[in-house]
């Protein structure tokens, strides 16, 4: 099974995201791990400021910091390769690289939006 991390600048636990108002992307991509989560994929979730070790810990992810600051977050790495820096990967990125196909990440999200009655944000697919 593939290991998806993700390298945030915070996570944010509210409902509404960091700081004011509503980040669609940032309820996209909590909704969508969630889901991934649910049906038994390895999807981990690092915040700069709430896990400064597991950065620290990664020399590749120190690297790019170092070079380009908090602005390369946030950093998408699937089994140890840098897929996606500086934007959130879509949810058919996300599936793809845990093993799933369209059909799938179609009724997970509808799996996921019956059982909280949320939609998945601006890029479902």
């Amino acid at each position: 099974m593939k290991k998806i991390e993700i390298y945030d600048p915070e996570i944010c636990n509210s409902g509404n995201g960091c700081g004011s108002g509503t980040d669609r992307e940032l309820l996209r991509i909590r909704s969508m791990l969630r889901a991934l989560t649910s049906e038994g994929k390895k999807v981990l979730r690092y915040g700069l400021i709430e896990n400064p070790d597991v950065f620290a810990r990664n020399k590749e992810i120190s690297e790019i910091i170092s070079k380009s600051g908090t602005s390369a977050l946030p950093i998408t790495v699937v089994d140890g390769e840098i897929k996606r820096k500086g934007s959130y990967p879509s949810n058919l990125d996300l599936a793809t690289w845990s093993g799933m196909t369209q059909d799938e990440l179609v009724m997970m999200l509808m799996k996921e939006k019956m059982t909280n009655r949320s939609f998945c944000g601006g890029d479902c697919c």
